[in-house]
């Protein structure tokens, strides 16, 4: 398993790719089938009880996959979500959402993957744990 874009290319191809304006994320680390993604904290991402809430959390699992999957078949920008599970564990005390993500198996039709969501304000509680797979479509 090898890694065919940096970080960056990445980064720069999603925020192309939903029309972005502002940075959405930075890929802090990047290796052969892993990464680990950091969305920046805004006060949207909370719900009641000053917690981060379930969209903003499924939102880093699901572009931290989305990064593993392009950063490893290529620039290929219509690989998409074929399913996710999201199990919430601890409460999310607001801060940057940390998407440690690790690809388990990379096929030609299908790549599947698990992802520990961290918020920044305690590294050291996993707050979330997301698995999940992509399709990605056939080379013509």
């Amino acid at each position: 398993m090898e890694v065919k874009l940096s970080g960056d290319k990445i980064e720069q191809l999603i925020q192309m790719g939903f029309g972005a304006k502002e940075k959405m994320f930075t890929i802090e680390n990047l290796v052969p089938g892993s990464l680990r993604l950091v969305i920046p904290y805004q006060t949207r991402m909370l719900r009641p009880g000053n917690v981060l809430s379930g969209p903003s959390l499924f939102t880093a699992a699901d572009l931290a996959m989305y990064a593993l999957v392009i950063g490893h078949i290529g620039p290929e920008m219509m690989a998409v979500t074929a399913n996710m599970n999201l199990n919430f564990l601890n409460k999310a005390t607001p801060g940057n959402i940390i998407a440690d993500g690790r690809l388990l198996k990379l096929g030609r039709k299908l790549a599947v993957m698990e992802v520990s969501l961290y918020s920044s304000a305690d590294p050291e509680t996993l707050v979330a744990h997301a698995t999940g797979s992509y399709s990605i479509p056939s080379k013509k």
